[in-house]
């Protein structure tokens, strides 16, 4: 049941975020569309008190409760910059927006779009990490947690790989080919 819940709520995101955008872009309806948008974290809050429920009705913790809290705390983190990765991209195509800004590819600026990046996914799985520790402390050391801990260490990684990505932006910055526009763009966004 709670897979399948998983999968109605990430259905439920992108068809919440579609018909948010269409009510933004194509009827005119900004205020609407906000509403529709507003409405993405209802999920998440479902998807958390069926898997509370589930837990105190008895069931045992297994991987399943560990993807709901995992899902979670990435849809909190992540959700928001995926609602505004998408909206450029409407209103790009569709409301004759100005295109999307792409990530620098170079220097400082490339450093700082990385760690940006891995600051997102960290909180994301530290919010399941959180998520997980609750469901742990609420289950209690006489109920089967080892499920819950095996995701714990499965954030870890993540937040160590994240680190470590950022950090080779860091050490060992992408320079930009010279003679370049794009070396151009990064130096002058280098020097703000």
């Amino acid at each position: 049941m709670i897979v399948t819940l998983i999968i109605i709520c990430e259905v439920g995101f992108w068809v919440l975020l579609g018909l948010g955008l269409a009510l933004r872009y194509f009827a005119g309806m900004p205020r609407a569309s906000v509403a529709v948008l507003l409405c993405e974290p209802l999920l998440e809050i479902l998807l958390l008190v069926v898997t509370a429920i589930d837990l105190k009705n008895g069931a045992e913790p297994d991987w399943k409760h560990g993807l709901a809290a995992v899902y979670i705390g990435f849809s909190v983190a992540l959700g928001p910059e995926l609602i505004k990765w998408a909206d450029g991209r409407f209103a790009h195509r569709f409301a004759g927006g100005p295109p999307p800004v792409r990530p620098p590819k170079y220097g400082k600026a490339r450093m700082v779009h990385e760690w940006k990046t891995a600051a997102r996914w960290i909180v994301a799985s530290a919010i399941a990490m959180g998520l997980l520790q609750a469901a742990i402390w609420y289950v209690g050391s006489d109920g089967e947690i080892g499920s819950l801990q095996m995701w714990q260490q499965k954030m870890l990684f993540v937040i160590g790989v994240n680190v470590v990505w950022a950090l080779g932006y860091t050490l060992f910055p992408k320079k930009a080919p010279g003679g370049t526009a794009d070396a151009e763009r990064a130096k002058s966004l280098s020097e703000r």
